[in-house]
């Protein structure tokens, strides 16, 4: 079957304008801000670079010693049935939390309730006693401990333990 020349086959996209459309590049569009150095801009004005103020060096040893005395006192790692059981419905993603916490060094605290949040459970158990440092990273908890008068909390940033509110021994003297 031959066709006209002037016929149109609509099936023929390249050949009569349905192809694919050309795209224009994007360029990132420049905010315009004017130069530091600009006549306009007053000398008073100019931002000037601040120095950085180092820490009292007798706060930071405080600090240290907080954490060197919660890490290296003798105390011992407890974890609560519903935390254990929480560990082990998030699967293989934890499984090393649930190896360390399965860790014989542990103690495990058994909870009489049933289908309580572990949160919850943590924040009752540390009402309750006092005595015990939190460790998590959960910002939640931390706020919901952080209400909780006397109890620290123990956490990772910036690959350092760190500790919240350790409180004093009674008679020891401040800085």
């Amino acid at each position: 079957m031959l066709r006209d020349a002037g016929q149109r086959n609509q099936n023929d996209p390249v050949k009569y304008g349905m192809g694919k459309a050309k795209k224009t590049r994007k360029y990132a569009v420049m905010k315009r801000m004017i130069s530091l150095r600009d006549s306009r801009i007053n000398e008073k004005d100019r931002a000037k670079p601040q120095k950085k103020m180092k820490d009292d060096p007798s706060a930071l040893k405080i600090k240290e010693v907080y954490v060197m005395d919660a890490c290296l006192s003798h105390g011992v790692p407890c974890i609560t049935d519903c935390v254990m059981a929480e560990i082990e419905k998030l699967g293989q993603k934890y499984r090393v939390a649930l190896r360390i916490a399965k860790d014989p060094r542990f103690e495990r605290l058994p909870c009489t309730h049933k289908g309580t949040y572990a949160d919850d459970c943590l924040v009752q158990r540390v009402t309750q006693h006092k005595c015990y440092i939190v460790a998590t990273v959960d910002r939640d908890l931390k706020r919901r401990i952080r209400k909780i008068p006397g109890v620290p909390i123990m956490y990772i940033s910036n690959h350092r333990y760190n500790i919240e509110r350790m409180p004093d021994d009674y008679g020891a003297p401040r800085f």
